[in-house]
């Protein structure tokens, strides 16, 4: 018998990250030479858990990758960018925020809490897990709260929207390129050929969910593996799990490079990286066997 080498990947809760695994989850792409087991972890956890190393494969918020990228290359299939649209800020209705107002973020190493950062120097941040971040802000605890994932969706008629990460972005980063949020990283001591069969797999578990997104969606709500109706499941796939999730165009590319020349300028990270070059070399798979 075949002994297939194992792959821990971890991905979030959310339902764009649950969708582009269940193709392999349910056994719809496989590997002749590899196996999978899924872990489901709030992002900040993730983040932390990919400075450790914890994981072969793991989602982790685009804005950590400058500090693992000697650990990880970067996948270019199950990302998710905003095109028009991302995490929010929020407040309860009609309250003022001072400009030390103190605000809940999803974790220190996220996408959405670099460009806060920036764009609200003096804010008094606490971190929390997207899931308290709503109550938090309904309860007084904390001033405001940016919201992400399935929140972003259905949150409660008391609070506003201040302002969206998305206009942050336009602002400090890029007027013409989309909102780099998430995506995937796979762990560098792996086998070059284990890396690119990885990608191959994951890859096509995306492509298979994004053709038959009806059929996953369903199967997904019948087991009650995500925390949206229908309907705010198709909303909310539509923004983050779509076409544009399975493999990384030029212009994502060139919004990563964005995303850490600007973590560079503020002083985020000590030295400019290029997406690019931390991408796993798939062309060595041809050359290999040319």
């Amino acid at each position: 018998m075949k002994n297939f080498k194992h792959i821990s990947v971890a991905h979030s809760p959310d339902a764009d990250d649950i969708f582009m695994y269940m193709a392999v989850k349910f056994g719809w792409i496989s590997s002749k030479n590899l196996n999978f087991s899924n872990t489901a972890l709030d992002i900040q956890t993730l983040n932390v858990e990919a400075l450790k190393g914890t994981f072969e494969a793991t989602a982790i918020s685009f804005a950590l990758y400058p500090l693992i990228k000697n650990d990880y290359a970067l996948l270019r299939t199950a990302v998710s960018f905003g095109e028009g649209y991302g995490p929010k800020l929020v407040k309860k209705k009609g309250v003022f925020l001072k400009r030390n107002f103190k605000v809940a973020l999803s974790g220190e190493h996220t996408s959405n809490a670099l460009l806060f950062r920036i764009a609200y120097p003096e804010a008094r941040i606490v971190y929390k897990n997207f899931l308290e971040i709503e109550s938090a802000v309904l309860s007084g605890e904390v001033d405001a709260g940016v919201l992400i994932h399935e929140s972003i969706l259905n949150f409660s008629t008391e609070l506003e929207v201040e302002r969206e990460i998305w206009d942050i972005w336009r602002e400090f980063g890029s007027s013409d390129l989309p909102l780099p949020l998430g995506g995937m990283a796979i762990r560098r001591s792996l086998p070059l050929t284990d890396a690119i069969e990885c990608e191959r797999v994951l890859t096509k578990a995306v492509l298979m969910a994004t053709t038959h997104k009806p059929l996953l969606s369903k199967m997904l709500l019948e087991r009650n593996l995500i925390r949206v109706d229908q309907d705010e499941l198709k909303t909310y796939l539509n923004l983050y799990a779509n076409d544009s999730s399975v493999s990384m165009s030029e212009a994502q590319l060139d919004a990563l490079d964005t995303l850490f020349a600007l973590g560079v300028k503020h002083g985020f990270y000590s030295e400019p990286i290029k997406a690019r070059d931390h991408l796993v070399p798939t062309e060595y798979q041809n050359l290999r066997f040319s």
